[in-house]
């Protein structure tokens, strides 16, 4: 593991971050989902792939990288870019889960490789859209710390900058960036995912014209089960 200071936008990061085969030519850049870490990304590919350099990265606020402000998914995009350029990589591929997803596609690779990405907004059930009323009213008379009782569980132990930054990327809507992003894009998906819906991953593929669709009957977290399928679906699909 290493670190790696940071300075965007007169905001100081310290990024944690490890380099798996540093011999090789071809860089391939893995970023976690929201509430995770780069261990997650490594214990899944890190024995895969192995004519590639990769690079894991705790993105700000996440695992051993720090982050003392409120942040959008933007500033994170500036941030990983910058880290990049600090580093002087150039990367064949980027390869994002949920959240980092958003963040791959905004720094606009030659080969985007999606993991159930987040950025699709999807109807929420009746009840959730009771509880944020709720909140947003309790906020709005002042009880701002009864809120914290309707937080969702992936911010559940975050601090306060870290909770306004999850609000800041939860609802977000991608549709037009994913249109946007022109090169190559491989998407893979969990057939039984709960965070981000097997139908927002084929809209996806029909949003971003150059761009495969695979599915797995598993989870959010799929890729950790059938990473050695989807290393070289990915090997055969890069550009």
């Amino acid at each position: 593991m290493a670190l790696k200071s940071i300075n965007i936008d007169n905001k100081q990061f310290e990024i944690s971050y490890e380099i798996i085969n540093p011999q090789k030519e071809k860089t391939i850049l893995f970023l976690h989902g929201w509430g995770s870490n780069k261990e997650i990304m490594k214990q899944a590919f890190s024995t895969f792939l192995k004519d590639y350099r990769h690079i894991y990265l705790d993105m700000p606020g996440f695992g051993k990288s720090s982050n003392d402000y409120t942040l959008t998914t933007k500033d994170y995009s500036k941030i990983v870019k910058n880290f990049l350029e600090v580093l002087n990589i150039d990367l064949v591929a980027i390869a994002g889960h949920s959240f980092g997803g958003k963040v791959a596609t905004l720094l606009n690779p030659e080969n985007l490789i999606l993991l159930s990405s987040a950025g699709i907004l999807e109807k929420k059930p009746f009840l959730v859209k009771v509880k944020i009323a709720f909140a947003k009213l309790l906020n709005k008379l002042g009880l701002k710390n009864i809120t914290k009782a309707f937080r969702s569980k992936d911010v559940d132990k975050m601090s306060e900058n870290m909770y306004a930054t999850f609000k800041n990327v939860v609802d977000e809507d991608f549709s037009n960036d994913f249109k946007s992003y022109k090169k190559n894009g491989i998407i893979f998906w969990g057939e039984e995912d709960n965070a981000t819906s097997l139908s927002s991953g084929k809209k996806i593929n029909s949003l971003i014209n150059k761009s495969s669709f695979y599915s797995y009957k598993a989870d959010h977290y799929f890729f950790l089960k059938f990473a050695q399928d989807i290393c070289k679906k990915i090997e055969n699909g890069i550009k």
